[in-house]
């Protein structure tokens, strides 16, 4: 008989820990939309999301300096500044208009695009050259989001989910930057840390906007609006943030991102089951095509590294 290899756990928690950031990260949607339902606009919306993360994040900064970290020079404080704006403030922002608009499944697809982007960007910014495997995966990935988008157009007012589709496109772009900008400052920095710092950031911008254009008595809301901010906060930020942090350290950057492309998926599926949304036959080709241009992108990148 032959022994059976032992069972590692460390692949066993990173596995479930992405698969767990993945699904986290996709149930924002689905809350975003129930609390469209309440009568709630965007910037209020956003402000109470922060509003009830950022103490999570003011908490992790802080046990993090108190215990090891060093004090950040002048230089890592203006990126932190600028990245976490850019990566975290204008792109939840962008999305959460852009859901006003859109369904929650063409959203996260929309999203999903990142990698393209990241690939795009690195190349104009790196002058890095792309390859013709990459190329085909970014047109499937780009096809795919036509086909959905065609989909939501038959469903609903056509000018509406172009401003919509726009607005998520444009967080994409936003979040993409923050992206290629970040790697560089996670190595000094840290991730966790780092993660923590930029969330700090774009939960202050969120919150000054909020003071700055929306009068106190915005917030006299339902409760039912309160109780999706809650879970928004834990359940769609925090928690996955940080799983996807552990999960990255244990399996790596390439099979976390591979195992997040259930993202789309468990959207789709819960838009359906939570929001009514349809699920057709163009929705899933069109989802497939998305999943399968992400994946070679991400299985090319992994094989570069």
């Amino acid at each position: 008989m032959t022994n059976k290899p032992p069972i590692n756990r460390d692949v066993i928690f990173g596995i479930t820990f992405a698969l767990l950031a993945a699904v986290g990260f996709s149930a924002k949607a689905i809350l975003v939309k129930l609390a469209y339902l309440e009568h709630v606009d965007a910037i209020t919306l956003l402000a109470l999301r922060m509003v009830f993360s950022v103490p999570f994040f003011i908490a992790v900064a802080w046990w993090i300096r108190r215990h090891h970290a060093e004090p950040l020079n002048s230089h890592d404080k203006l990126l932190v500044l600028i990245l976490g704006l850019i990566g975290y403030y204008l792109s939840s922002l962008l999305d959460f208009l852009g859901l006003q608009y859109v369904s929650a499944g063409l959203e996260r697809l929309i999203l999903f695009l990142y990698p393209t982007m990241v690939v795009v960007l690195s190349s104009l910014i790196y002058k890095r050259n792309i390859g013709k495997m990459v190329i085909v995966a970014m047109a499937l990935s780009y096809a795919g989001i036509a086909l959905v988008f065609l989909h939501d157009v038959g469903m609903r007012h056509g000018g509406s989910i172009v401003l919509g589709s726009t607005l998520v496109f444009f967080s994409t772009l936003s979040y993409s930057s923050y992206l290629v900008g970040v790697g560089h400052a996670v190595k000094r920095i840290g991730t966790t840390r780092f993660t923590a710092y930029a969330m700090i950031v774009a939960s202050a911008a969120s919150l000054l906007q909020f003071v700055a254009i929306r009068p106190m008595t915005a917030l006299n809301l339902p409760l039912r609006v309160y109780e999706l901010s809650i879970a928004m906060a834990i359940f769609s930020t925090v928690l996955p943030v940080f799983l996807l942090s552990y999960s990255i350290r244990r399996i790596g950057s390439g099979s976390a991102s591979l195992i997040g492309s259930i993202g789309p998926v468990s959207t789709i599926y819960m838009a359906y089951l939570f929001l009514n949304e349809s699920m057709s036959w163009l929705q899933i080709a069109g989802s497939s095509l998305v999943l399968c241009g992400v994946l070679i992108i991400s299985l090319n990148s992994k094989s570069q590294d």
